[in-house]
């Protein structure tokens, strides 16, 4: 497909984006092809980046760091070549559990304000906005966006199209923000938390959800690579859908919250799902991740230490 041959300006990465430590030290995990790689990655062609490790906060990053010339080569595509079809379907309790907390966290009333970063179709905010929020969101590609007005009926003044690196608010504007699988994939993590940091009102709550670089699966996978003579790694996909750039770990946001002066008021790690691997292993797997902390996916709940 076309996707695979986009131009990119390759960022070389001097020092970890979530603790500033120095990348000499950093740990080189292996390549990753600007596509699927399968079993035998060697057999297809392609470019590939280098993927590594911070050895202080376990951030998984790709250096170089590869940026689309114009980023809707990579999100202004159609939502439904993006997501499967059940993505479309409105749960009444989709994103119910993440409300929740924050409205325990926050000590909710109703009408308090709430941010969507990266909204994508919408479904997040049509969520806060039943929970008793009074909601708005941003979403850098058009085509989402748009699908976001027209599907989910999102009012075109709420949700703005953009990025967070071009578009700002007022200092103190929301009692919550979430980054729901979006750090991920973002070109500047810490400066997209500072930059949420300044619009969170005191008191207020960050949500965010992002890939643990501590998943079993991916483990596994890198280790069947190196079975088989490659150096190629499953971490990240900085070149393809859907296009995952960094990798964190606990430690990344206790490194960088005291750069930015923010605490950890709560985390979880959550198994979520399994790919690639026959359903008969499924079971064991996921007693295992739940016991190890070593699911897919880490969320955690941040606050901003008063000055």
């Amino acid at each position: 497909m076309a996707k695979n041959f986009q131009r990119y300006k390759l960022r070389p990465i001097l020092n970890c984006n979530m603790c500033c430590n120095y990348v000499d030290s950093h740990k080189i995990l292996g390549q990753r092809l600007n596509k699927s790689q399968g079993l035998h990655p060697k057999k297809r062609t392609g470019i590939t980046t280098t993927i590594v490790k911070c050895t202080n906060c376990d951030l998984i990053y790709s250096n170089p760091q590869p940026i689309p010339e114009n980023l809707q080569d990579h999100y202004g595509v159609p939502p439904e070549d993006y997501w499967k079809p059940e993505y479309f379907n409105i749960d009444p309790i989709y994103f119910s559990g993440q409300i929740q907390k924050a409205k325990e966290l926050i000590n909710f009333q109703q009408g308090m304000k709430a941010l969507d970063i990266g909204a994508g179709i919408g479904k997040g905010m049509l969520a806060m906005s039943n929970a008793g929020f009074e909601t708005f969101g941003f979403e850098p590609s058009e085509t989402f966006r748009q699908k976001a007005i027209e599907e989910m009926k999102i009012n075109p003044d709420k949700i703005k199209l953009g990025g967070i690196e071009d578009l700002d608010y007022p200092e103190n504007s929301f009692e919550f923000i979430s980054f729901g699988a979006v750090l991920e994939h973002l070109y500047d993590p810490n400066e997209s938390i500072k930059k949420a940091i300044h619009w969170l009102k005191p008191n207020g709550i960050i949500h965010i959800e992002v890939p643990s670089s501590k998943y079993l699966i991916v483990k596994l996978f890198n280790l069947y690579y190196r079975i088989i003579g490659t150096n190629y790694v499953s971490n990240l996909s900085p070149m393809h859908e859907p296009y995952h750039l960094f990798e964190f770990s606990l430690k990344s946001f206790k490194k960088n919250g005291k750069i930015l002066n923010y605490k950890i008021s709560n985390y979880e790690y959550s198994v979520a799902s399994i790919y690639h691997i026959p359903k008969v292993f499924h079971p064991i797997l996921k007693w295992i991740m739940k016991k190890t902390n070593t699911g897919m996916q880490l969320t955690v709940w941040l606050k901003k230490n008063k000055i």
